[in-house]
C-alpha cells in the first residue's frame, strides 16, 4: 500500500514537473512570434477581430462590475465614516480601493470567465477536431496564428478595460456618496483627489498588464492541450479560470509588495492609505 501510494505520487510530480515545464516553453515561443510579428500587417489583421472579442464585447460586463462595486463600497463604509465624523473623506478610500486593488483585481477575474473561457475553448475544439495539427502539417506554426494575436489583444485590452472599470467604479461611489448619502460634492472630490496620486492609478494598470498577459497565457495553454471530446473541453475551460484566478491573486500580492517597496525607496514614505 505504501510503495503504491509512493508511486502515485512520483507520478504526479512528475506530471506536474513536465506540464509546468511545458507550460513555460508555450509561454516562451508565444513570445517570442509576439516580438518577432508584433508589427507585420499580417499579424495585424489577425490582431484586430480579437480585440474586437475581447475588448468591444467585454465592455458590459467590466462597465456593470466596476459601477456596482463602487456603490457598494460607499453604502459598506458609510456608516463608519460617519460615525467618527468623517464622511467627507469616504471619497478617498472608495476611489483609491477601485484604482489601486479592487477594479483591476475584479476586471481581470471578470475577463478570466468571460475571455479565458471563451479562448479554451475555442482553441480546445480546434485541437480537439484536429484543425492544430492540419496547420501544422501546411508548415504554418499554430502558436503564431493563434495564440499570439489573443496573447497581444490581452496585453493592450486589460489595461484599457481596467480603466474603464475605476472610471465606472469611481461614478458609481461619487453617485451614492454624494446623490444619495448626502455628502458634500466639493469636498468629497477635493478628499479623493488628496488620498489618490499618480502613483496609486499606475500601479493598478501595470498589474492589469500582468494580469492580461496570464490570462492570455494560460486559457491558450490549456485550449492548446485540452482533452479528447466535449469533455476533455469543458474540463479545460474550468482549468484555464481556476489557474487564471489563481495567477491573478499571486500577482496581486507580489505585485502589491513589489510597488510598496519602490514607492518607499522613491518618495521615503508611505501615503496614510499606501
Amino acid at each position: 500500500m505504501s510503495l503504491s501510494l509512493i508511486e502515485t505520487l512520483g507520478h504526479s510530480t512528475n506530471d506536474a514537473l513536465a506540464a509546468f515545464g511545458d507550460f513555460w516553453r508555450f509561454v516562451g515561443r508565444t513570445l517570442s512570434w509576439t516580438i518577432r510579428g508584433m508589427f507585420s500587417w499580417r499579424n495585424l489583421r489577425l490582431l484586430l477581430p480579437q480585440m474586437y472579442e475581447i475588448g468591444v464585447r467585454s465592455v458590459p460586463v467590466i462597465a456593470i462590475t466596476g459601477a456596482f462595486i463602487g456603490m457598494v463600497m460607499a453604502i459598506e463604509t458609510y456608516t463608519q465614516f460617519k460615525t467618527i465624523g468623517q464622511e467627507q473623506r469616504l471619497g478617498s478610500i472608495i476611489n483609491l480601493s477601485v484604482v489601486k486593488q479592487i477594479g483591476p483585481v475584479l476586471a481581470a477575474v471578470m475577463l478570466a470567465g468571460r475571455v479565458g473561457g471563451a479562448l479554451t475553448a475555442e482553441l480546445g475544439t480546434m485541437n480537439v477536431t484536429e484543425q492544430l495539427d492540419a496547420m501544422r502539417v501546411m508548415g504554418a506554426d499554430p502558436i503564431r496564428y493563434l495564440v499570439a494575436p489573443r496573447f497581444i489583444a490581452c496585453l493592450i485590452l486589460t489595461p484599457i478595460l481596467t480603466i474603464y472599470s475605476d472610471l465606472l467604479g469611481v461614478l458609481g461611489g461619487w453617485l451614492v456618496s454624494v446623490k444619495s448619502l448626502g455628502i458634500p460634492n466639493e469636498p468629497y472630490w477635493i478628499f479623493s483627489a488628496q488620498g489618490v496620486d499618480t502613483w496609486e492609478i499606475m500601479e493598478g494598470l501595470v498589474k492589469s498588464l500582468f494580469f492580461g498577459g496570464a490570462i492570455g497565457l494560460i486559457s491558450c495553454y490549456k485550449g492548446f492541450n485540452s482533452g479528447a471530446g466535449a469533455a476533455g473541453v469543458g474540463r479545460a475551460c474550468t482549468e484555464s479560470f481556476v489557474a487564471s484566478f489563481i495567477a491573478i491573486i499571486v500577482l496581486n500580492f507580489f505585485f502589491a509588495k513589489l510597488l510598496r517597496d519602490w514607492y518607499e525607496a522613491i518618495y521615503g514614505i508611505v501615503g496614510i492609505f499606501g
